[in-house]
């Protein structure tokens, strides 16, 4: 039996795909961007995927807690799947806190420095602290959660980031198309002129 070639859709060029990755304080608003990118992506007839920190923290990474050594083979491991789905002519949407900057130097080297795109969800800590619905910065300043990113860890600003999103500043459309235009400017041949959601 001889395989058909595989045909794509005229605005998806089939070279590898790039990674939108996510960094920023916890609350910052990474889930949320990272799940709207990722629907205005589908609508564009783009193949992605989501790497969520929290899911990854309950498969993949459920063997590892939070000391340095731990995070940096956090990010290692994501930054590994990352560079497979872009193998895959796809687009990894990765939305993790990865604090050390020396670790999403790393990430970059792995998924290719012409296939990263590194966008900082910058919000002052005080913000994300009132947008947490879990409590989590409350239980970190009581002393109840140990290396806790913004209160008892530090998290290292990016410095060559492709992108800065305010979130306390805009709205997740906003944001997103921002994004979009970032992610269109990188790779004009996969992602074409937005239709991003109006919601």
């Amino acid at each position: 039996m001889v395989n058909a070639p595989v045909k794509f859709p005229a605005e998806i060029s089939p070279s590898r795909g790039n990674t939108v990755w996510l960094t920023g304080l916890p609350g910052a608003g990474k889930s949320t961007l990272a799940n709207l990118l990722l629907e205005a992506l589908r609508k564009e007839g783009l193949t992605c995927c989501l790497l969520d920190g929290d899911q990854i923290r309950k498969g993949l990474s459920a063997d590892l807690g939070f000391s340095a050594a731990d995070r940096h083979e956090n990010v290692r491991r994501v930054a590994e799947v990352a560079r497979i789905v872009n193998g895959m002519c796809a687009i990894a949407i990765v939305a993790m806190v990865s604090p050390a900057r020396v670790d999403r130097e790393r990430a970059r080297a792995i998924v290719g420095d012409a296939h990263f795109i590194e966008v900082f969800i910058d919000a002052p800590v005080e913000v994300c602290a009132r947008r947490d619905p879990k409590g989590m910065y409350l239980r970190a300043a009581a002393g109840q959660l140990p290396n806790f990113t913004g209160v008892s860890a530090p998290y290292e600003r990016p410095e060559r980031a492709e992108l800065v999103i305010h979130t306390n500043e805009l709205t997740p459309v906003a944001a997103l198309q921002q994004i979009m235009a970032t992610l269109r400017a990188h790779d004009p041949t996969r992602v074409g002129e937005s239709r991003v959601l109006s919601h």
